[in-house]
């Protein structure tokens, strides 16, 4: 209990000092920033006042205060998403490409989930070359990665199946996530690249609706891009396109 305490304090601390660094969002920003903190700080509250219960056993008490990290890890999350927007569009992000091997860069983001998407039993398929290079910036592309394969997992049910292609050509490196997961209708991609837009508010609760805004804005800002095939039940694929 003592070590969940400590971390539910420095992810207050980071999630405080994040938002004490923002101060350019405008006010539709910041009405939709406070109604994504409302759920986890609501969360936050009620696990909160049923600790204080004298009758809560150990175990009970673990449980939630396991719920409480989890909504504080959910708002570090969203703070963290916030700054980089923030310093993205105050062109306070620069941009540092090298040449380097994205197959390894790949790999390594897929494994770094391993316990994730082992937990839920998905098949990863990763049907890419050793030796695919890039010339652009690793540390931005590795948060796209980051990104894209979190939200495969996170919609992808359990026994579901995540499959990593690429292709090159001439000017671009192709790449393309694909997941076996709930999917999206026509009008949900349409505007999923914008901040705070979730189509499906029964999944609202997975997450905050940056990730995807933060993804297409890093790609951009590295001359890159993504584009997005989905059907409703059936999966989603992300095509992200590397310049040469």
């Amino acid at each position: 209990s003592n070590v969940q305490l400590i971390l539910l304090a420095e992810n207050f601390n980071k999630m405080v000092e994040g938002l004490s660094k923002v101060d350019s969002m405008s006010n539709d920003f910041i009405s939709n920033v406070s109604h994504e903190f409302k759920t986890p700080l609501s969360v936050i509250q009620s696990y909160a006042m049923l600790i204080q219960n004298p009758s809560v056993t150990t175990e009970e008490k673990r449980i939630y205060l396991n719920k409480i990290i989890e909504s504080t890890q959910q708002l570090t999350s969203l703070v963290a998403n916030i700054l980089k927007l923030n310093k993205i569009d105050n062109n306070q992000f620069p941009v540092n490409k090298s040449e380097y091997n994205l197959t390894s860069q790949l790999a390594q983001c897929v494994l770094d989930f391993e316990e994730v998407w082992e937990s839920k039993n998905i098949t990863i398929i990763f049907n890419i070359e050793d030796d695919i290079t890039v010339n652009s910036d690793s540390s931005l592309l590795n948060l796209v990665w980051n990104n894209l394969i979190s939200n495969a997992i996170k919609f992808t049910p359990n026994g579901g199946t995540i499959s990593f292609e690429a292709s090159d050509n001439e000017n671009w490196t192709i790449v393309k996530i694909s997941d076996t997961g709930c999917g999206m209708d026509e009008e949900t991609t349409r505007h999923i690249f914008e901040k705070f837009y979730q189509g499906d508010t029964s999944h609202s609760e997975k997450g905050n609706g940056l990730g995807l805004a933060l993804t297409k804005k890093i790609l951009d800002l590295t001359g890159n891009s993504i584009n997005v095939e989905s059907e409703l039940g059936k999966g989603t694929t992300f095509s992200i396109a590397i310049s040469k």
